[in-house]
């Protein structure tokens, strides 16, 4: 079958290519799916450069310990392995694994369920991880209630847009950060009010919860935007090549006590039971990904490089 090979960390266009690997087989407690649409996201970009140092020991040390990159999938299931209950042949379904960028993937019968019925594949391929931390960032971390005054940075991105129908759908009043070319879309996912980051320091406060996703705002912009006694949650960042940024949650959370606030960051849970919440709320017409382009699978290392620049709204799918 065809498939995305990596057998080095580095830049996409380098360490990517389109090879002919054999077809998994299924194992006990497995389905084999045909994969349909594989979603890329910002995680991607960091694990092709084994990023950050600190999880080599997990992802390999010197080289990926999985060739085959991709998190995050939709298809139909070709084949299911002994004491499998839940699905069976012809089942649609999505979910997360690892090699998603490829024909066929063998996925552990607990990490996929069924697909959302009003999505085409490539927008439910979109849904899970993107979802996981959105759902957990403004449920669990920010703690989002009904009435409550919520900041979004990075609205527009694959995690934001989802954070910003969750925001509403808790019944809060949300104020989204975004350029200014992305924000009749972020208006039209719910947002009450939307600021252009590129206008200038972010002066607005009052804010009950701010969601920080994929950013480095710093902490005494976070306070000012707060109430007293505000939350903020730290989604994701950016930093130097050994901590990615979570070097920053712990200088945060000492500071917190002196600042006034409270910072709780997030290192997002894979969940079946979430997943099953957010199809129900897809279903429901409470949640919509946001589906900005398709790529075929040898154009891997060009979604990759879209989605890490900023060029992508919402979400980038390959359909191999």
């Amino acid at each position: 079958m065809r498939a995305i090979i990596q057998d080095a960390y580095g830049a996409p266009e380098a360490v990517l290519r389109l090879g002919e690997i054999e077809k998994p087989a299924v194992g006990d407690g497995e389905v084999l799916v045909h994969v349909q649409a594989a979603a890329v996201n910002g995680t991607d970009w960091h694990l092709l450069r084994g990023l950050p140092y600190a999880a080599r020991p997990g992802i390999g040390v010197r080289r990926p310990r999985n060739r085959v990159p991709g998190l995050e999938l939709a298809g139909t299931v070709e084949a299911v392995g002994k004491g499998v209950t839940t699905h069976q042949i012809g089942d649609e379904v999505f979910g997360w694994c690892g090699g998603a960028f490829c024909e066929y993937v063998a996925v552990r019968e607990g990490r996929v369920t069924a697909k959302p019925a009003n999505l085409t594949p490539e927008q439910a391929a979109a849904v899970p991880i993107a979802g996981f931390t959105a759902l957990q960032a403004v449920r669990d971390r920010g703690r989002v209630r009904a009435g409550q005054k919520v900041l979004v940075t990075g609205a527009s991105g694959c995690v934001g847009t989802y954070a910003v129908q969750l925001a509403k759908h808790y019944g809060a009043e949300v104020t989204a950060v975004c350029s200014a070319a992305k924000a009749t879309m972020v208006r039209e996912l719910g947002a009450d009010h939307v600021l252009d980051y590129a206008a200038g320091p972010l002066t607005a406060n009052g804010f009950d919860v701010v969601l920080d996703i994929y950013g480095n705002t710093p902490l005494r912009t976070i306070k000012r935007l707060l109430k007293p006694g505000g939350t903020v949650a730290l989604v994701g960042g950016t930093g130097g090549p050994w901590f990615m940024g979570t070097d920053r949650w712990i200088r945060a959370m000492f500071a917190a006590p002196f600042l006034g606030i409270k910072v709780r960051p997030l290192v997002h849970k894979d969940s079946l039971d979430d997943l099953v919440l957010l199809r129900e709320l897809i279903e429901a017409g409470k949640l919509t990904p946001v589906l900005d382009r398709t790529y075929p699978l040898t154009e891997v290392a060009v979604a990759i490089e879209d989605v890490r620049r900023g060029r992508v709204r919402g979400h980038a799918v390959v359909t191999p």
